[in-house]
């Protein structure tokens, strides 16, 4: 059976000797020194590991089952979820006024990605009720802020968001779903929700569903959407459970994989629900959920990555195979361990430093959420908005590759359900599609974000990377192997940017099917920047005599890998985006 183990010093050397956060401006980051944060850390690592990573493979051969309406999620979850709810870490980065811890958003995505590498399936509950629940806390009023946050933010009551209908997918300007205005003041929503992630389970005393529907008469399209609080069970003045409401779960679906979470189709029918937020302003409301959704779903990608790595890690270890080509390394053995052959290093090396980078974005990612929600940080709110589509779709596809790569390292016993590396890849794969499919992110990034506010948050973005390279010049240790690929890499960027530019207004196609290569090569770049950032302070940790030179000096190692085999990438993204639309377009329908 797989294992997992927290990275607990990847996260302290990240967020106290790159990030620096206790010494950071920002409210409630100074509370966060290293012991602080290492504390909550290992509490988690040892949730995750003792508890949540046994049941990942019993939810992934259960799954969830429903009967008469009712979903049993699988054995030994409804135990986990109380001790995991009673431990307080549901509402870790929530406020305190609502029952949270008030942390920063920061830890929150620390504690997601471990407790997602343990159990994706299962942390995805809790993740949807918190996502859920900021978008109340931005939208809500008070009163619908007083009566569904405290049980949410404790996880009593669960909450999920409700998009996608069986015709209607990305275009959501489609849907039929109804909103009937009521004499109280509520609406009566009827119609069908399709892949409701926890949509139904025995988890929770009751789930708050945030459903997207349509008053009659409003505006067509997706201007006519509003969004809708509508729970399983009504609530009572005094806070008590009332009667059963019109949502009923229809069935479940049978997935690839995240078995252990019930995706559910949603019946409504004249249920009752509160509008969230303005009239017609629906999707404003939801991209609150969204879009710190996607951040949380890009972590997916990095915590799948991350538990295969570790297991591939420790197979090539231990498995003996063959003899290393420059003599045998275990001459007492009767061949020597995978580990020592090139490919296995290759293949071990791109898993390694592409989670060690993918860890350091998605922190820093959250850390901008943090400068912005609160220190007020316009810059840091605009270059997060430019991020998140690279956050979710670049680590989400880069995480199932490296499932895929730590599936190989097995060889044959990789493809056998008893080693557990097959899940790892069926779980993943979903992070590529929900929240988003990643093509639709590719097209947000290079339709919507790089012209955003005139383009000036990609030019904020290349002036960070200009600013870091030109600030370390004169450090020997970083400018052969990271500053300089790195401008390298940059200009990339600018160039395909600056193609967009000249071609997307007349030719627009030439930009839409050049969109996903630019993701990547955006992604690239932002790892790039997150280990030349590491290498700077593994090299002053180095200097300045640390207790730990080898992991410093493995750092140091695993940084020059990625500038060297993976940046490179840029260039072959860029030619493909140079080569236009044509190519793409080159077929009419028929002929495919």
């Amino acid at each position: 059976m797989p294992t997992y183990t927290v990275p607990e010093k990847e996260f302290q050397f990240l967020l106290h000797e790159v990030m620096n956060v206790s010494e950071q401006s920002i409210d409630g980051y100074a509370e966060m020194d290293a012991d602080f944060t290492g504390a909550v850390i290992g509490e988690a690592g040892k949730i995750a590991s003792e508890m949540l990573t046994p049941l990942n493979a019993v939810g992934d051969k259960q799954g969830c089952t429903l009967e008469n309406g009712f979903v049993r999620t699988p054995e030994g979850f409804k135990e986990a979820f109380d001790q995991v709810r009673e431990g307080g870490w549901t509402g870790l980065d929530m406020p305190e006024q609502y029952g949270g811890q008030g942390m920063p958003y920061v830890m929150g995505i620390a504690i997601n990605e471990i407790f997602s590498s343990a159990n994706q399936a299962f942390a995805m509950y809790q993740g949807l009720t918190h996502g859920a629940a900021s978008a109340i806390l931005v939208h809500g009023t008070d009163e619908q802020k007083d009566r569904w946050l405290p049980k949410m933010v404790s996880c009593e009551w669960t909450g999920t968001m409700n998009l996608t209908e069986p015709h209607c997918g990305t275009d959501l300007g489609l849907m039929r779903t109804k909103a009937e205005p009521q004499k109280d003041g509520s609406y009566a929503i009827t119609g069908q929700k399709i892949f409701i992630s926890s949509g139904e389970h025995d988890m929770a005393e009751n789930i708050v569903h945030l459903v997207l529907a349509k008053i009659p008469g409003g505006p067509e399209g997706i201007k006519g959407v509003s969004l809708f609080i509508v729970p399983k069970f009504l609530v009572n003045e005094d806070g008590s459970l009332g009667n059963r409401n019109g949502v009923t779960c229809g069935s479940i679906e049978e997935k690839m994989g995240i078995h252990g979470n019930s995706t559910c189709v949603m019946n409504y029918d004249g249920a009752t629900g509160w509008l969230l937020g303005e009239e017609h302003k629906g999707m404003r409301a939801m991209f609150t959920m969204m879009n710190e959704a996607r951040i949380g779903v890009g972590v997916q990608g990095l915590a799948q990555a991350e538990v295969a790595y570790q297991n591939a890690l420790a197979y090539a270890k231990e498995r003996l195979q063959g003899r290393a080509v420059t003599g045998a390394e275990n001459p007492d053995g009767p061949a020597d361990p995978l580990i020592v052959h090139p490919d296995i290093r290759r293949n071990l090396m791109e898993q390694k430093s592409f989670a060690e980078g993918a860890r350091a974005f998605a922190l820093w990612g959250a850390h901008l959420v943090d400068r912005s929600h609160r220190a007020g940080d316009a810059y840091a709110e605009g270059l997060v908005s430019l991020l998140t589509p690279v956050i979710k779709g670049f680590l989400t596809d880069m995480g199932y590759d490296m499932t895929v790569q730590a599936q190989q390292v097995y060889g044959g016993h990789g493809y056998i359900e008893e080693h557990g590396m097959s899940q790892f890849t069926r779980d993943a794969r979903i992070a590529m599609i929900y929240e988003g499919a990643n093509g639709i992110q590719a097209l947000d990034l290079v339709g919507r974000k790089l012209a955003q506010d005139g383009g000036k948050h990609v030019m904020a973005f290349f002036d960070l990377v200009k600013g870091f390279i030109k600030e370390n010049e004169d450090n020997e240790a970083l400018k052969a192997g990271y500053l300089e690929p790195l401008k390298a890499a940059s200009k990339d960027l600018q160039a395909a940017g600056m193609y967009f530019m000249q071609h997307g207004v007349k030719t627009p196609n030439a930009a839409l099917a050049g969109s996903y290569d630019f993701m990547h090569l955006f992604g690239h770049v932002c790892l790039g920047l997150m280990w030349a950032r590491m290498a700077k302070a593994a090299d002053a940790a180095l200097k300045s005599g640390n207790t730990d030179p080898d992991f410093y000096a493995a750092k140091m190692a695993t940084g020059r890998f990625y500038m060297a085999r993976m940046l490179p990438a840029t260039k072959m993204h860029l030619a493909r985006i140079e080569s236009g639309a044509e190519p793409v377009m080159a077929l009419e329908p028929a002929q495919f």
